[in-house]
């Protein structure tokens, strides 16, 4: 077997490579641009690569879904066990017992087989307090990071102070596994481009982040491949400007199809009750239907939303390879310069607690504003610095600096590219083993393989 690493830098597309890149773009003379998963969203593309399998197999149909047995919206969950196809790992160690995997950050790190694994965990104290933290397996590195690199950076990974440290502190984990472990197959997940990407939009000036991820990956290829490490460098999407958000469960809720439960004045979402709600996922909704009789008003509603490109039934769905029961009774798809908010409040008086912080497991959607500190603060350090002091002193409290304005999002995924310069990329450090052209992300799986057990 050969040692491989696959170094996944989300939101890399050709059209990013070039003079601000000079590490990634002379990594390889050989770049094939992969045809997005559908949708084209991290949890699905990620598993699609693993296993070879569209979601409607693998049943990673987005980054959450409504587990209608819990009555729950759950994003971003972690337990491997939600995929229902094996992974690499698995079709690996069939083919030698040998093979040793590690999962540097990629999703679904946790209850998994792989034998090596880290992943963002947070720490929820019963007092309220939310404290950076990561989850390893085996637990002893979990100490032994720690104490070489520090406490993961949470609040750089994700939320309106994301920065490249994240990034950074990832690759310089991925190399303290590599030395501690040597494993057969390394998985690292670096996501400094989508953030900034959503953020700015992919027409912005962006020389700073790409300079900084390409350094990030210059470092990182150079130690494995000194190592004797084959190298892949892949990404899962490109992101595509946009300016028009689109409020579905708002306009289900004028309809009389989203229920609304009151609580202290403000609003939140009744899966339980709603005749129909959407579960909203950057350029793709998820809509479930309680009673077939609604389908189809629920359906030519959609249909007529401006920003709505395609709504898929049960046959579109199929037609994508989404054909599973997690994805709803309909799948939206947005126009290309659309995204799709999980807003179901109409008076932002009413807006859930929630939705001015950075809350991604209760919000009942994937919310991009997160990125962003509200312009209406006027001193917005001074109320982050204050609301910090809170924390030390061990009390409650509240970080609520996120806007309600979704119009500040300037990038966004999910439905595919539709010029192969803005599609995700695969590139590889061994010649012929990437044919340029197009590869289908379900070979992404294949050509991994092919790195690990041909010589």
């Amino acid at each position: 077997m050969q040692r491989t690493a696959v170094i996944d830098v989300v939101g890399l597309t050709k059209r990013l490579l070039g003079p601000h890149t000079p590490n990634l773009s002379s990594f390889s003379d050989e770049v094939a641009a992969i045809d997005a998963t559908m949708p084209a969203l991290t949890c699905s593309a990620q598993t699609t690569y693993l296993t070879g399998k569209r979601p409607a197999e693998h049943g990673i149909v987005g980054n959450g879904w409504y587990f209608r047995e819990l009555d729950q919206v759950w994003l971003w969950r972690q337990s491997n066990r939600l995929v229902q196809a094996p992974c690499i790992w698995h079709l690996a160690k069939a083919r030698d017992a040998s093979f040793t995997c590690a999962n540097t950050f990629w999703w679904y790190a946790m209850a998994t087989d792989a034998d090596i694994t880290l992943t963002p965990r947070p720490l929820y104290c019963a007092d309220g307090l939310k404290l950076p933290d990561f989850y390893a397996q085996p637990s002893t590195l979990r100490r032994s990071l720690r104490e070489r690199l520090g406490q993961f950076p949470l609040f750089q990974f994700w939320g309106p102070g994301t920065s490249i440290r994240s990034s950074q502190w990832i690759a310089d984990a991925a190399l303290e596994v590599e030395m501690q472990f040597a494993p057969t197959l390394n998985l690292i997940y670096l996501p400094h481009l989508d953030y900034c990407l959503q953020r700015v939009g992919p027409d912005a000036d962006i020389v700073a982040d790409l300079r900084a991820i390409d350094a990030v990956c210059g470092q990182l290829i150079a130690a494995l491949r000194q190592r004797g490490v084959r190298v892949v460098v892949l990404s899962e999407y490109g992101i595509t400007p946009v300016t028009r958000p689109v409020h579905i469960n708002r306009v289900l809720r004028e309809a009389g199809f989203v229920s609304i439960k009151q609580d202290l004045g403000r609003d939140y979402l009744d899966t339980g009750a709603s005749r129909a709600f959407a579960v909203a996922d950057h350029q793709i909704a998820h809509v479930y239907v309680r009673d077939r009789r609604d389908l189809a008003d629920v359906g030519r509603l959609c249909a007529g939303l401006h920003g709505v490109g395609e709504v898929l039934d049960e046959t579109g769905m199929r037609r994508h390879g989404l054909g599973h029961p997690r994805a709803g009774e309909f799948v939206l798809l947005a126009e290309p310069d659309s995204w799709f908010t999980y807003y179901f409040w109409l008076d932002d008086k009413a807006a859930p607690d929630y939705a001015r912080t950075v809350d991604i497991h209760n919000k009942p959607g994937y919310d991009p504003v997160e990125l962003f500190v509200d312009p209406g603060i006027r001193f917005p350090k001074w109320k982050v610095g204050a609301t910090l002091a809170r924390k030390a002193l061990g009390m409650r409290y509240t970080m609520d600096v996120i806007p309600l304005d979704a119009s500040l999002v300037r990038g966004s995924h999910g439905i595919g590219a539709f010029d192969a310069a803005d599609a995700p990329i695969l590139m590889s450090s061994e010649r012929n083993r990437v044919k340029r052209g197009n590869l289908a992300a379900t070979d992404v799986c294949a050509v991994l393989l092919d790195h690990i057990f041909t010589p």
